[in-house]
């Protein structure tokens, strides 16, 4: 990959930040956007701006079909069989959302088991809390290994038949930790458990095929993967879509409407209630297609070679702690010995580089890391080796300017 070529595709990278030219290290919290995701969205605004479905007349037509269009290029790049198994949501917090309170809500009951790990986002842990409390189910959490991992033995012995859903990340927003989660999806189907996997992690970074993991439901964000916010996808088996009943209701996911009671369309309109956003659905099948140009192995195998440079080089840092496996996804976490994560981000910001400090929402891990929160680098295909390196200076940098503080 010709990362020089790849980088001037990406405007935002041209800047300076403080003097210095900007290191964008926090693409786990959202990725910058290529040319070609930006045009795409400037042109329906600019050519063919209409609601989609709904009118009859020529920009409407055109809408509709750019909005489908990326429908079906997302239902390619992630292996789904059917385009009614693609449903368009406002990213992976609400996919989650859909899921726990779509499907969970009215399936489970008291003594029921949803499982899931510490590492777990916010976004897939409170909603299960939530319909825990509301079904009298109980909440449980596989065990995690010292250097945050799963141990198949332990999920094995965990699952039991009273176990419901199980839902994973595929991969951890803290730890970079990969989970095995289509061999977990073979345990929780032999108890006949749901298995729900957050890919808001592993979509951007690797190739997905759902049918090869056998993920019951499966779901991610646009805005990490290049394309805009606002947008993600809940991807799900047709037969457990079709007997979901909708969490929003309105326009545009009605069949036929009485004075009394109504109807419901077809998936997958069923569960997209009201104007969608159009713009970024047609955004995030540039972005697949920019993606897939430069493609997925590729963008892989390049940010494993990051990702390794990142680990060996911050591991050789006296004083700097790294939180996770050595082999991992597209990030590093870590914290100065004394110097607090946020006084660290705000130091290497002084620098040009943009990392993110905080709990990551992710406070449970945090306690099982025995700190309150911890600096992340994360990486994408479009940064160098030159900016890992920078990277590694500026912790340096930054633990001698505060030890002489101190």
């Amino acid at each position: 990959m010709d990362i020089q070529s790849v980088r001037q595709d990406f405007p935002i990278l041209k800047q300076q930040v403080n003097g210095h030219n900007l290191v964008y290290l926090d693409n786990a919290a959202t990725s910058q956007k290529p040319s070609s995701v930006i045009q795409t969205m400037v042109d329906y605004y600019e050519k063919y701006n209409s609601n989609v479905h709904r009118g009859v007349h020529t920009l409407g037509t055109v809408a509709t079909d750019r909005y489908e269009e990326a429908r079906e290029k997302i239902r390619r790049f992630i292996n789904a069989k059917s385009e009614k198994e693609i449903i368009y949501t406002t990213g992976t917090t609400q996919s989650l959302n859909l899921i726990a309170y779509g499907y969970g809500l009215a399936r489970l009951g008291v003594g029921d088991e949803i499982i899931i790990t510490p590492m777990e986002h916010h976004a897939n842990l409170i909603p299960w809390q939530q319909v825990a409390q509301k079904t009298g189910a109980i909440l449980r959490y596989f065990p995690m290994e010292a250097d945050g991992t799963l141990d198949l033995e332990k999920v094995r012995v965990t699952v039991t038949d009273k176990t419901k859903i199980v839902s994973v990340t595929e991969v951890s927003n803290v730890l970079g930790t990969v989970n095995p989660v289509k061999e977990i999806a073979k345990i929780a189907h032999e108890h006949g458990a749901i298995m729900v996997v957050d890919g808001a992690q592993s979509t951007p970074h690797m190739t997905v095929d759902v049918q090869d993991l056998d993920a019951d439901f499966f779901a991610f964000s646009g805005h990490k993967m290049l394309g805009p916010t606002g947008i993600g996808v809940l991807y799900g088996k047709q037969s457990l879509l079709e007997d979901m009943e909708p969490v929003e209701t309105g326009g545009e996911m009605i069949d036929e409407v009485g004075f009394q009671s109504a109807t419901w369309a077809e998936l997958p309109w069923k569960l997209e209630a009201g104007t969608p956003h159009i713009a970024g659905a047609i955004g995030l099948g540039a972005a697949i297609d920019y993606l897939q140009n430069v493609g997925m192995d590729v963008i892989q195998h390049y940010e494993e070679q990051l990702t390794e440079t990142a680990y060996n080089l911050l591991s050789k840092i006296d004083g700097v702690t790294l939180y996770g496996p050595g082999k991992r996804s597209g990030l590093v976490s870590f914290n100065i010995d004394g110097v607090h994560p946020h006084d660290v981000s705000t130091a290497l910001d002084s620098e040009g580089i943009a990392v993110r400090a905080g709990h990551h929402c992710a406070q449970p891990l945090m306690s099982c890391l025995k700190c309150e929160s911890t600096v992340r680098a994360s990486f994408y295909f479009y940064n160098s080796l030159d900016e890992i390196e920078a990277l590694a200076r500026g912790i340096k940098e930054t633990k001698e300017f505060f030890g002489h503080v101190v």
